[in-house]
C-alpha cells in the first residue's frame, strides 16, 4: 500500500462525499501515536533521569510520571517545557506539538519566535523564561 501525503489525504477529504467512506479508506494513514507515546520514544533516546528531565522542565516528577503513563495530558505550555527539558529539536516539538493538537511554534508571533530561539540554541528553561519576562511576554512557568 502507497503511503499518502498530508496534502494527498486533504485532496480526498475535500472531494469525497462522505466522510464515513474517507475514514474507511485511509484508516491505515491516520496518526495514531499520543503524546505519551512520543514523549516516551524521545526520552529513551536521552541519557538524563525522570528526576533530572523533571528539574530541567520545571515540573514534579509525580507530573511527569502521569504525562509519561497518559494519566494526564499536558497543556501546550508544559509540553513546551518538557521538549525544552529533553532537549528536543525544533522539529521533533513541532511533531509533538501538533500531535497534541496544539498549535505549532509560530516565527511571527514573538513568544513563539524566543522560545524558537531557545529550542534552536539549546537554551535553559529558566534563561527561555527570563527572555521572554524581560520581553512583557507570558512564561512557560
Amino acid at each position: 500500500m502507497k503511503d499518502k501525503s498530508t496534502s494527498d489525504l486533504s485532496q480526498e477529504l475535500m472531494s469525497e462525499a462522505s466522510i464515513d467512506q474517507y475514514i474507511r479508506e485511509n484508516q491505515s494513514f491516520f496518526a495514531n501515536t499520543n503524546v505519551a507515546e512520543l514523549l516516551s520514544q524521545l526520552y529513551e533516546k536521552k541519557t538524563l533521569t525522570k528526576a533530572a528531565l523533571a528539574r530541567k522542565a520545571g515540573m514534579s516528577e509525580i507530573y511527569l510520571h502521569q504525562v509519561f503513563s497518559g494519566r494526564r495530558n499536558p497543556s501546550r505550555d508544559r509540553l513546551l517545557c518538557l521538549c525544552i527539558g529533553l532537549g528536543c529539536s525544533l522539529e521533533e516539538t513541532q511533531r509533538l506539538l501538533q500531535q497534541a493538537s496544539y498549535a505549532q511554534l509560530y516565527p511571527r508571533i514573538k513568544r513563539d519566535a524566543i522560545i524558537s530561539h531557545g529550542i534552536l540554541h539549546g537554551t535553559e528553561l529558566n534563561e527561555i523564561n527570563d527572555k521572554l519576562f524581560s520581553e512583557n511576554e507570558k512564561t512557560l512557568l
